[in-house]
């Protein structure tokens, strides 16, 4: 069923008055330079990685065009094409305006969290790459510049027994010394085979002795080849979490990633408070506005945000220079394809506390095919100096591994 979004009933038009389109705001000085260009057209090509990948184009009137990435899911590309009339006439390197513009526009529809942002995001982040190419600069430089040449990233490991800390520990040493990375991230939300109800969140004493196991395991392998993290997806309870943190204290534990759910940041300053173990979260905060209180009340070690799930790359900058007024470092959590990881490897660059790029994608044999370039090298993303993000999708690629039922964008 094809849907005219172009002519869809705009209710919010009815209601608000700070609409931020160029228009309303009067922005119409001509500019020169080159840089007097339009958008006319938004698309998107979902890509079937080990994560449904969206993919997004934006067009304009001088036939550049930008490529950026939303987090993956459902409902990203209804969402893109729901905003594109809201960008159509629209001057793309007002990239800041344009996001406020489409928060505003789409806040009846979600955009304070949830998808709506990560639809917005992916939009952003193909904006970054058009604007670099407009001004022929790239896009780190639209973000203030470097503090260094490459971004180290840190490998999300997996093994076919994931539950076995020697198959963990052989992977990591495997990952060292074979692939060239120095920084490694395990998961330990794994059965134990001690489990009795996976519903309560709570850990028994058998499942904390499994978890340390994994973690001595790892560690004790690489020693000091390699930093490695632990992730726990949200799973554990206070209590859980608290007795699981002290039992891995003695070893050299990069962090201990969201060991309890996102929505309560009471608990999750307690367990951050109440441990020597370094504790991530944020992936699953949105916007600035879901990690300020993070940040303010001590509630992490390191923060995480998603790059192209929190709001895009000007955002993360944002929530960047709040953790930097706080001391505190950015890991920044990424399941993307070459696009978005490339993206988010260019905010690494413009900030000053940036730990890593997460790459998660380790296992699929064509992740590096999708663009024409070289991304991950040694364990690290060297900052390309071509503008906008530096890399080239490869629409043979592309359209190989779409979604069954995609469209390829249209060509350039």
């Amino acid at each position: 069923m094809t849907r005219d979004y172009a002519g869809l009933h705009d209710p919010n038009a009815e209601y608000t008055m700070r609409d931020l389109s160029a228009g309303t705001m009067g922005v119409e000085a001509e500019r020169g330079g080159g840089r007097d260009v339009e958008i006319t057209d938004v698309q998107t090509t979902m890509v079937d990685g080990n994560f449904p990948w969206t993919l997004v184009r934006v067009y304009t009137d001088a036939g550049v065009v930008g490529t950026g990435e939303a987090y993956w899911g459902a409902g990203v590309p209804e969402l893109i094409e729901r905003m594109t009339p809201f960008l159509v006439g629209e001057n793309p390197l007002d990239i800041d305006r344009l996001f406020e513009h489409l928060v505003q526009k789409m806040s009846g529809e979600g955009s304070i969290e949830g998808v709506t942002v990560t639809a917005i995001s992916g939009i952003e982040v193909a904006l970054h790459d058009l604007a670099g190419k407009i001004l022929e600069v790239p896009a780190y430089q639209l973000l203030g510049g470097k503090y260094r040449d490459e971004v180290r990233v840190y490998c999300d490991c997996h093994t076919e027994d994931e539950a076995d800390p020697q198959a963990c520990a052989d992977e990591a040493e495997r990952v060292v010394e074979e692939l060239g990375y120095d920084a490694l991230k395990f998961d330990l939300d794994v059965p134990s085979g001690h489990e009795k109800d996976r519903a309560n969140r709570h850990l028994r004493p058998g499942e904390i002795r499994h978890k340390v196991e994994i973690v001595e395991a790892v560690t004790e392998r690489v020693k000091d080849r390699a930093d490695v993290a632990f992730d726990c997806h949200w799973t554990f309870s206070r209590n859980s979490a608290d007795r699981l943190a002290a039992a891995i204290e003695e070893y050299d534990v990069w962090w201990l990633e969201d060991p309890v759910p996102p929505e309560n940041h009471d608990v999750q300053r307690q367990v951050t408070n109440g441990t020597l173990t370094p504790i991530t979260a944020g992936e699953n905060v949105y916007r600035k506005h879901g990690h300020r209180r993070l940040l303010e009340e001590g509630a992490v070690d390191i923060i995480a945000p998603d790059m192209p799930k929190v709001g895009g790359m000007r955002e993360t900058r944002k929530i960047a220079d709040m953790a930097d007024t706080y001391y505190v470092p950015v890991a920044m959590h990424n399941v993307s394809s070459p696009v978005a990881t490339m993206a988010s490897a260019h905010v690494g660059t413009a900030i000053p506390n940036a730990l890593a790029v997460e790459y998660h994608s380790y296992e699929l044999g064509w992740w590096d095919e999708l663009v024409e370039e070289t991304v991950i090298e040694d364990g690290a993303i060297e900052i390309p100096e071509e503008p906008g993000l530096g890399v080239t999708l490869d629409m043979d690629a592309v359209a190989e591994h779409m979604v069954d039922g995609e469209t390829l964008f249209d060509a350039t």
